[in-house]
């Protein structure tokens, strides 16, 4: 069974959908909401502590990583008018990577590097 994109805004399914395929995960849930820029804020800071606006939020729920579904990965939250390095495209990419458990923080640039790869396989 495909993934439930459901909950993801219509122009943003593709990426999405390509992001899940590269990494094995083909059956399960997530939701991508557009906010403005007080929104994320208050997102921010009440989950990482950090008040300050930012481009995306990922909210893992199950934290499986890579793994065959059904699973219920989490949310993804996306501020359009703080994406001035990336698109909406590359943004919701970035975060569906870290729903599923990838972080170029701690990952020596594995992570960017699967999402040039994403991005690219959309052209």
């Amino acid at each position: 069974m495909p993934a439930d994109l459901s909950d993801v805004p219509a122009d943003l399914r593709e990426p999405v959908a390509a992001a899940l395929a590269a990494v094995g995960v083909d059956d399960g849930h997530l939701a991508v909401e557009i906010v403005d820029a007080e929104r994320i804020r208050e997102l921010n800071r009440e989950h990482r502590g950090v008040d300050e606006p930012t481009d995306v939020l990922s909210f893992p729920i199950d934290e499986l990583g890579p793994a065959a579904g059904p699973r219920e990965l989490g949310d993804v939250a996306i501020c359009p008018e703080l994406c001035v390095d990336m698109s909406l495209a590359e943004t919701v990419v970035h975060g569906v990577l870290h729903l599923c458990g990838h972080d170029h923080e701690t990952d020596g640039g594995e992570m960017l590097a699967l999402q040039g790869k994403v991005l690219e396989s959309l052209r």
